[in-house]
C-alpha cells in the first residue's frame, strides 16, 4: 500500500488510522465533513498532529460533493468510516440523514471506484447493531441481523449494497463490524467518555438501563489493526466482526473505572432508550484465520489509557 483514502478522518476510529498509516509511510488523502453530531471542536483536536504531516492531505467537505476523480487518483486502498453514528439519534426526522450519509454516500464511493482504470481495495465500516441483541453465546458472521435501531438498520442496508457491488462486479470490498470501539479521542457522546467526565467532575454517573446489559469492547488500535490486515488479506465479500479480549456486563466496567480513579462511582439509573442492545459478544474466529486479527489491549489497560487522556485534556 502506496496511497491510501481515509473518509471520516477527523473522527474517532478514522484519526487513528489515518495517524498508522502515516507512521507507517503511506501517503494520505483525508475527507472530513465535520458533521455536527458532536463537537467539531473534539474532531479539530483529532486533525491536530496529523495535518502537519507532509505526506497528509486533508479535503474539508463530505462524500456527496463527489470529488471522485481528486480523492481517488493512485490511491491503493480506501478506508471508509466516514458515517452518522449513533443509535438513539437515528430515530424519527433525523433517520434521512442517516440514510443519506451511512448508505447513499457509500452507493457513491462504491460506483466512483467501480469507474477507476483499476479499482482500489475498499474497507468498510460496519457496526455490530447490525445483529441487534445478541443470542446463545457468541455471535459470528453467519448470525441472522436483526437491528433494533434505525442506524442499526442503515448499516445493515450499507452492507447489503456493498455485497451487491461484490456480486455484480467484483468490486474488490471487505466489511467490518465493529463491537463498542473505545479509547483516547472517543466520541463524547459515548459511554466510557462520558461516565469519566462525571467522575472526574464528581457528579452522578449517569447510566441507562440497569448495568446489567453486556458488551464486547474493543480497543481503538486493535480496530485501526483489523482495518490493515483487512487490506491486505481479505477477499472480496468478506465480514468480519472486530471485538475485544472479552464480554463484560456496564456495571462491572463502572467498577473497574472506580479502581482506576480511587473512587466509589455514585451512579443514578435512567431507562434505557429504544434501539439499545443488551448484549454483544463477538466471534472472532474467522478474522483470526483468515487475517491474523488477535485484540491486544486489554480492557483495565485501554480504560487506564482513555482516563488518561481525557485527564491531560481538562488540564489544558
Amino acid at each position: 500500500m502506496k496511497k491510501a483514502l481515509v473518509t471520516g478522518c477527523a473522527g474517532f476510529i478514522g484519526s487513528h488510522l489515518t495517524q498508522r498509516l502515516l507512521n507507517d509511510g503511506v501517503t494520505v488523502i483525508g475527507i472530513d465533513g465535520f458533521i455536527d453530531n458532536y463537537d467539531v471542536a473534539a474532531k479539530l483536536r483529532n486533525l491536530a498532529e496529523i495535518g502537519k504531516h507532509p505526506a497528509f492531505t486533508f479535503h474539508s467537505t463530505t462524500l456527496q460533493t463527489g470529488r471522485w476523480d481528486i480523492w481517488l487518483e493512485n490511491v491503493d486502498v480506501v478506508f471508509h468510516l466516514a458515517a452518522l453514528p449513533g443509535v438513539r439519534n437515528s430515530w424519527g426526522k433525523s433517520f434521512a440523514d442517516y440514510v443519506s450519509h451511512n448508505i447513499l454516500a457509500t452507493q457513491e464511493l462504491l460506483e466512483a471506484c467501480l469507474q477507476r482504470p483499476k479499482p482500489p481495495v475498499i474497507v468498510v465500516s460496519s457496526s455490530s447493531s447490525v445483529y441487534g441483541t445478541m443470542q446463545g453465546t457468541v455471535t459470528n458472521e453467519n448470525a441472522p441481523l436483526r437491528p433494533v435501531s434505525p442506524y442499526g438498520v442503515t448499516k445493515e442496508a450499507m452492507e447489503q449494497i456493498c455485497s451487491v457491488y461484490v456480486k455484480a462486479y467484483g468490486l474488490p470490498v471487505t466489511m467490518l463490524r465493529y463491537f463498542t470501539v473505545y479509547g483516547p479521542r472517543q466520541r463524547p457522546d459515548m459511554a466510557f467518555h462520558r461516565f469519566f467526565r462525571q467522575m472526574m467532575k464528581g457528579e452522578e454517573v449517569i447510566v441507562y438501563g440497569d448495568g446489567q446489559q453486556s458488551r464486547d469492547f474493543t480497543y481503538v488500535t486493535d480496530a485501526v489493526e483489523a482495518n490493515l490486515l483487512a487490506a491486505q488479506h481479505a477477499v472480496p465479500g468478506d465480514i468480519f466482526n472486530v471485538g475485544g479480549e472479552r464480554e463484560i456486563k456496564l456495571i462491572d466496567v463502572l467498577s473497574i473505572m472506580g479502581t482506576l480513579m480511587n473512587l466509589t462511582p455514585r451512579i443514578t439509573y435512567q431507562n434505557g432508550p429504544a434501539g439499545d442492545s443488551l448484549r454483544t459478544c463477538a466471534d472472532i474466529q474467522f478474522a483470526q484465520q483468515r487475517l491474523g486479527y488477535k485484540p491486544k489491549v486489554a480492557l483495565e489497560e485501554g480504560l487506564r489509557h482513555q482516563l488518561a487522556e481525557i485527564r491531560s485534556q481538562s488540564k489544558g
